[in-house]
């Protein structure tokens, strides 16, 4: 029993990483109705900012808060200057453009801090605790914890605030929100930014257990793009709880089949949703007026 109570509970550590990553996709895609594929990138390159302003002596907490913030900024000057070009063209070449963002990004972090894998502080203390027979890591608790308030904060903020309105209101139809008054352009730039900022959380959460590389995300990635689609791109709750059952998941079929297996949990389960509720486990089916 212990040996299981572990296995979800690190399961749920490794799903928050997926999570928080693709809580970033689904800020962007309310707010543009695009997909970004740079997402893991940006998080790497936000780590990178965080272990650069370490290096000069900046506490933990305070390097991993300007991080956000560079990477809020950083976030929204690329929709500005970069992605508007594209966001009211063809949405297939707007994804390849995220892609090529992807390969600069990860391409410049090689270039500047080297592709070596450097060791990053954990925000949290690299110490166990025992439950109910399971020795389980505060970092994969506070983890957890962490996923759990920016799902409720996202969902607030989707659905409670004028902010959340308005962005979900461009990118459903930006010529009737920019008919109304809103200021589209503007908003664009925030969802971007906060997406970013949140994309920062993730890069500090998994760098201190993979350590720090270019290509760190790129795993990650891949599942949180599952659990957008499994969890539904209008529901946040869906996503992570998306995201916290590929987690567990391969962590269970790892250690009571095969660690060969634990990759193909995702495709599985996607396979199945995309089958039977293709919305997504929470999400809802809505018609976008032209």
């Amino acid at each position: 029993m212990g040996t299981f109570i572990q296995l979800v509970i690190d399961g749920l550590s490794a799903g928050s990483i997926y999570a928080a990553l693709a809580l970033a996709i689904v800020l962007v895609n309310q707010a543009t109705g695009l997909i970004n594929f740079a997402q893991g990138g940006m998080a790497v390159l936000a780590a990178y900012f965080a272990y650069s302003f370490i290096q000069w002596g900046v506490p933990l907490i305070l390097a991993i808060l300007l991080s956000i913030l560079v990477s809020f900024v950083l976030g929204a000057l690329i929709e500005r200057f970069l992605m508007r070009r594209f966001e009211q063209g063809d949405p297939d070449t707007a994804v390849v453009v995220t892609i090529g963002l992807l390969t600069l990004i990860t391409g410049l972090c090689g270039w500047i801090w080297s592709f070596n894998n450097l060791q990053f502080p954990s925000l949290f203390p690299v110490q166990n605790v025992n439950i109910l027979g399971a020795v389980v890591s505060i970092r994969s608790i506070g983890t957890t914890l962490v996923i759990v308030g920016i799902m409720i904060l996202l969902q607030l903020l989707f659905i409670g605030t004028k902010l959340g309105l308005a962005l979900r209101a461009v990118a459903v139809n930006p010529q009737s929100a920019a008919f109304s008054g809103l200021p589209v352009g503007r908003l664009l730039m925030v969802g971007w930014g906060l997406a970013a900022g949140l994309g920062a959380i993730a890069g500090a959460l998994i760098a201190p257990s993979q350590t720090l590389t270019p290509g760190m995300m790129d795993a990650a990635l891949v599942y949180a793009l599952a659990a957008v689609i499994l969890g539904g791109m209008s529901s946040p709750i869906g996503v992570v709880l998306a995201a916290w059952m590929i987690g567990v998941l391969e962590n269970l079929v790892g250690y009571y089949l095969s660690p060969a297996y634990k990759e193909g949990v995702a495709l599985v389960v996607f396979l199945l949703v995309i089958l039977f509720r293709p919305e997504g486990l929470l999400g809802r089916t809505e018609e976008r007026k032209v």
